[in-house]
């Protein structure tokens, strides 16, 4: 069946209209070292010319990733937690710096200073947490570890989440992890991001912050990459303007 994106283009047509300024930027997690996968990622994100930032497991990062970074003009690396390990409490949902423990400003700052090492200027302090999920005593420290932005999911209630730390969400995933992998019906990922641009059009929601599209390179089949491939050309065609979180940030 066709995907019916007429929602979405006629939502982009009221933020013309409106002469509404719309940035959009492009998180991609879980990333280790160079694959085809990766490849495939760094491809796309030249043919759109949209800069991915790729969100880096620093404890298990290798020299390939950075290399292939270094390679290319459109992949920007940030700091993805420390080892992607699960340290919820017994049922709970997963979060590796969702809740207070002793080693989690160490890893915090492991992290920074591990892809600081890997990757040099090209890393941007930004802070991903895995799971999307971070304890506020935990986000006290980042500012003085040198981070200055963190990045989690849905929209952000206010720009800065501790002093000096800009936050700059992701907005929508195509990755129906309920479901154990595969797409999420397109019908359903077009019409809730026509309800964040309404909500944001509407004043519900902070318009100033970039439009986040979040992708997992490794778990994504063909209609995945095709999905993601149509849904970042349709905005930025519709007006979206490719952003690049290091000119954006301190």
């Amino acid at each position: 069946m066709k995907t019916n994106w007429s929602p979405l283009t006629s939502e982009l047509a009221r933020w013309r209209d409106e002469g509404r300024p719309l940035p959009l930027w492009w998180r991609d997690d879980d990333a280790v070292e160079n694959t085809p996968a990766l490849q495939t990622l760094l491809g796309l994100a030249q043919d759109l010319r949209l800069p991915v930032h790729v969100a880096v497991i620093p404890k298990t990062a290798k020299q390939t990733l950075a290399n292939a970074c270094a390679a290319t003009p459109w992949a920007i690396p940030v700091v993805h937690g420390w080892a992607h390990q699960n340290h919820a409490p017994d049922g709970q949902k997963k979060a590796e710096f969702g809740h207070p423990r002793a080693q989690a400003e160490t890893e915090t700052a492991a992290g920074l200073t591990c892809l600081r090492g890997l990757f040099g200027n090209d890393l941007l302090p930004m802070f991903v947490p895995p799971w999307n999920r971070i304890d506020a005593s935990i986000i006290a420290h980042l500012p003085q570890q040198g981070y200055v932005a963190l990045s989690t999911y849905t929209p952000r209630e206010t720009r800065l989440a501790a002093p000096g730390l800009v936050q700059i969400n992701t907005h929508m995933d195509p990755v129906h992890w309920r479901a154990g992998g595969g797409l999420v019906a397109p019908e359903l990922q077009i019409a809730a991001l026509v309800q964040v641009l309404t909500d944001r059009r509407e004043g519900r929601a902070d318009a100033t912050e970039p439009l986040g599209f979040l992708t997992h390179h490794l778990v994504h089949d063909a209609a995945i990459w095709e999905f993601t491939r149509a849904c970042l050309s349709i905005l930025l065609e519709g007006g979206a303007v490719p952003c690049d979180l290091r000119a954006a940030l301190p």
